[in-house]
């Protein structure tokens, strides 16, 4: 089988917003455009003694000098920029398409925005806090429209020396989803006219290109459960498809690989290394989880790893466990491949898989995991007959959306006469957000990180600094994080000088 692969707390300014309910919501016809600002738009365009306030008479949109900002609710979104960093499709001099053996960005600086404190994005849905996820958007877009930074976690002051950017990519999925009309909307009010970037639109051709014209088949949509109840990727499919006019019974089946993201990220309520027997304080799949059951009768299927605690059980054996609960990153890759299979495997009609869409941008680090279980799951028999191999085409196309994006944003720098003619890629910063412990309202647990309840216990229009955002380095990025960056994104790695023991660039 073959896999293609208005204090310095901002703690007195307060908004809210009053829609009825804790979501924001839209009249018909009413778009992102037409309605008011949000409380922390209007912070940033008009309240000039809010720690967010921007004064965009002074931004210098048009400076091709400038970096290019990137941001995702985590680490998981560094595996767009490595894309970006390793894009070579054209002649560096004409901007011809055409490889030339030098990557096509590699005069662009980038600050990337990693928005680890009030991740995973994919669970504000379910929790019914969609506008304080957006809220959370329009943050992560003021940081990489803002010159300010804190140093570290304990400063009480943020510095003034951090660079602007021209352009904007969204490297989550889930706030591409969510967030993307709304960003482009607040920046329409900032009149700044910069560039916005997304990735679902860019996975979504991805994966019909996979096809021909009049050919059938299906395209699983591995993502956050966020992503998934926002039906972004099947509607845009669908859309695509139509526009091509393509033929065939293209069909669309979503798995939200809850659980995921967060174990990449090693959030301690779905995975912890330290753990040796089931965990109280666990949210992932289990034997009684009613969203995300794990069936017994499926364990030979499964296939999980159960060494070195990567399954925690409550019993000696599988069988014997009154609770199970998935500890490593590969299992819960095992879990949520397994489970999609047998939503395809229940419709009687459906069509072989031909491309696997990873709709989270933390997926790409398990390729390799993703790789072998379908590989396994395509040679699965019982009673020596395959039971999923009808399901499955032999050549599945795994699809990672950042390809196409850097496309688009190739053609916008070009089409705009917006590349850096002097900067350099080894000039690149990577910032990450972290507790604002300054803040009193703040709650977290014994790790420093936002406890599960004060996370999604948040209300959207009450305005303040939740988080810090301070530079990548080793007390905020974990060890077994920083080997997965080194495997599988070493171009970018190289970048991120604070996790390799260098000085910092201190512009």
């Amino acid at each position: 089988m073959k896999i293609y692969v208005g204090n310095s707390f901002g703690l007195l300014a307060t908004f809210f917003l009053f829609s009825g309910c804790s979501e924001y919501k839209k009249d018909k016809g009413q778009t992102a455009e037409t309605e008011a600002p949000a409380p922390i738009e209007q912070a940033i365009l008009t309240d000039t003694s809010s720690f967010y306030y921007i004064d965009f008479s002074r931004y210098r949109a048009n400076d091709a000098e400038l970096p290019i900002g990137v941001f995702d609710s985590g680490t998981g979104g560094l595996t767009v920029l490595d894309a970006l960093v390793r894009f070579d499709d054209y002649n560096n001099e004409s901007r011809t398409a055409g490889k030339d053996g030098k990557p096509d960005f590699s005069k662009e600086r980038f600050i990337y925005l990693a928005d680890q404190a009030n991740m995973p994005y994919g669970n504000y849905h379910s929790e019914q806090k969609s506008a304080l996820l957006v809220e959370h958007i329009i943050k992560d877009v003021h940081f990489l429209l803002a010159d300010r930074y804190y140093p570290n976690a304990s400063s009480t002051h943020p510095a003034g020396t951090k660079q602007q950017v021209k352009a904007i990519v969204i490297a989550c999925n889930t706030a591409t989803a969510y967030g993307k009309e709304n960003i482009e909307a607040f920046i329409r009010r900032t009149g700044i006219g910069i560039p916005v970037i997304g990735v679902i639109d860019a996975g979504a051709r991805g994966a019909l290109d996979a096809f021909a014209p009049d050919e059938s088949g299906s395209v699983g949509v591995f993502a956050t459960v966020g992503t998934i109840a926002s039906n972004g990727y099947e509607n845009t499919l669908m859309r695509i498809k139509e526009e091509r006019g393509y033929t065939g019974n293209v069909q669309v089946f979503n798995q939200g690989g809850h659980g995921v993201a967060e174990a990449v990220d090693e959030e301690p309520d779905f995975i912890d290394h330290q753990a040796n027997a089931p965990r109280d304080n666990y949210r992932g799949p289990a034997l009684d989880n009613p969203s995300y059951r794990i069936v017994k009768a499926l364990m030979d299927v499964y296939g999980f790893d159960f060494n070195d605690q990567h399954m925690l059980c409550d019993g000696k054996s599988a069988m014997d466990c009154n609770i199970l609960q998935l500890n490593s990153t590969e299992n819960y890759v095992r879990y949520h491949l397994v489970s999609l299979l047998e939503r395809m495997r229940k419709q009687k009609d459906a069509q072989p898989m031909k491309a696997l869409l990873l709709g989270c941008t933390h997926y790409p680090y398990l390729t390799r995991e993703i790789r072998q279980v379908l590989g396994e799951l395509y040679d699965f028999q019982r009673d020596g007959a395959h039971v999923y191999r009808h399901l499955l085409h032999k050549d599945i196309h795994i699809i990672d959306p950042a390809e196409n994006v850097a496309q688009e944003l190739h053609m916008y720098l070009a089409d705009n006469a917006m590349f850096n003619p002097s900067g350099n890629m080894a000039d690149s910063e990577f910032f990450i957000s972290v507790p604002n412990m300054h803040n009193p309202n703040v709650k977290t647990d014994q790790q420093g990180r936002f406890t599960y309840e004060y996370k999604y216990g948040r209300t959207a229009g009450e305005i303040q600094e939740y988080v810090k955002v301070v530079p990548f380095d080793e007390a905020n990025i974990s060890g077994e994080t920083v080997e997965r960056m080194q495997a599988a994104i070493p171009e970018t790695f190289r970048l991120i000088k604070a996790l390799r023991s260098e000085a910092p660039s201190g512009r």
